[in-house]
């Protein structure tokens, strides 16, 4: 896969609480809403009254197209093209198969403030 600059990603449009998101395909420098290269695909993640499911539109070759010349996917668009059967969940670019992150050592301030000597304390005062 060659690396590219580019990304397919999300993009917020419409109202505040009504809000749709364009799949485009853009540049990676580019802001959230910049002109995309291509407008890939429609999500609209609402449930209307009349409906019982979220809708999304998508054209699966365009996408197919930019995967292929290098784009990466963001983390939200790969979870809906594992939805939707475009993308396998076991991907080069599933969440699942990157490097779990290290946890953090536990931090030693606290344990060195129990194990902190008093300030009064004299070595010479020592019961023997």
């Amino acid at each position: 896969i060659l690396k590219m600059p580019m990304r397919i990603r999300l993009a917020m449009h419409g109202r505040a609480h009504q809000r749709i998101f364009h799949l485009v395909a853009v540049n990676q420098r580019a802001r959230r809403n910049a002109r995309p290269a291509e407008i890939l695909g429609i999500y609209n993640p609402h449930v209307g009254p009349n409906d019982d499911h979220k809708t999304i539109e998508w054209s699966v070759d365009r996408i197919r197209y930019w995967l292929h010349v290098g784009a990466v996917p963001s983390k939200s668009v790969v979870n809906l093209l594992e939805l939707g059967n475009i993308l396998k969940p076991g991907s080069i670019y599933s969440n699942s198969t990157r490097p779990a992150q290290p946890t953090p050592a536990p931090s030693l301030a606290r344990t060195q403030r129990k194990n902190r000597i008093p300030y009064n304390y004299c070595a010479s005062r020592r019961p023997m």
